[in-house]
């Protein structure tokens, strides 16, 4: 695995727009390995229900069975993917920072936007936004990456309205996924003006209905009450024994930030780790005036699940 990520980095070093491509696509190709069902299985499987119902006197009439139409492989359920031996290895070379793939498609993000917008380069920025959502997820310790600054400016920055409104819409999800249970990169989202940069993006007339509408999804997650999510060794049943693990490596690394929100927070000296719904509000009253009916909404519908506090 350590062959085919080192492949995929140096191509997504380059600064040629075929090989960021074809970096992406070989990023995309192994998470596709690890995360979808074995086709060759699945189609043994198949194909055995297949003879199975031909048997039976199922298809036409005469007894044939006509063609099934090929289909791509089904997700594998978390209990199943935590298990498997390629998504082990996968996830703890995510652990440091050397194989660590969000960190290099950061990286691959910077340089793209430094190439300025046009079509091509917008696609582009497309699929590494997909690919860090999704690394996100597959690895959540990554998200740490994101209570820095400067990795932070960079989806503010593709929120500015010369950026086309899918590359817009995209780094919302991508900002939805950074905040998910990381209060730390909340608080840097914060204190970069992020508040203002999405409630300016809202009131623009030049922003389309679609990023509007992402906006108010991303604002009612913003809202939801927080809670630290940093993986644990305690073991837990609702939790697949793969992702119970100590700190990430990743989490080591901004743990100095973290102790010393944390020290201010005791003292009374700086903002808060954790924020509640009513806090928030507050926040984000100061750019936009609606933020009432929203969090009504919020409580009243509960979107997300959960009691809002």
């Amino acid at each position: 695995m350590e062959a085919l990520l080192s492949l995929a980095f140096d191509n997504l070093s380059s600064f040629d727009g075929p090989k960021v491509r074809k970096g992406m696509r070989q990023v995309e190709g192994l998470l596709a390995q690890i995360c979808l069902s074995d086709p060759s299985a699945e189609g043994t499987r198949r194909g055995s229900a297949d003879s199975t119902g031909s048997r039976g006197g199922g298809g036409d009439g005469d007894g044939r069975q006509g063609p099934t139409p090929p289909s791509s492989p089904p997700p594998k359920d978390l209990a199943r993917l935590s298990q498997d031996p390629a998504f082990r290895e996968f996830f703890k070379l995510q652990e440091g920072f050397e194989w660590n793939v969000a960190l290099r498609l950061i990286g691959t993000l910077d340089r793209l936007m430094a190439k300025g917008s046009d079509g091509q380069n917008d696609i582009l920025i497309l699929s590494a936004l997909d690919l860090i959502q999704g690394l996100l997820l597959l690895h959540p310790a990554s998200k740490s990456l994101f209570a820095r600054e400067q990795n932070m400016n960079l989806l503010l920055d593709l929120l500015e309205p010369f950026n086309c409104p899918a590359i817009q819409s995209a780094t919302l999800l991508t900002l939805v996924v950074a905040l998910l249970d990381a209060p730390v990169n909340t608080r840097t989202f914060e204190s970069l003006d992020g508040l203002l940069t999405v409630t300016s993006l809202f009131k623009s007339r030049s922003t389309t209905r679609e990023v509007k509408l992402k906006l108010v999804e991303f604002l009612y997650c913003y809202l939801m009450p927080e809670t630290p999510s940093i993986p644990r060794a305690g073991q837990r049943d609702s939790v697949p024994a793969m992702l119970q693990r100590s700190p990430s490596k990743l989490v080591g690394a901004f743990a100095a930030d973290t102790n010393t929100a944390r020290r201010k927070k005791a003292s009374g000296g700086g903002p808060a780790v954790t924020l509640t719904t009513d806090e928030k509000q507050e926040l984000l009253s100061r750019h936009l005036s609606s933020v009432e009916d929203l969090v009504k909404d919020l409580r009243n519908c509960a979107p997300f699940g959960g009691a809002v506090c």
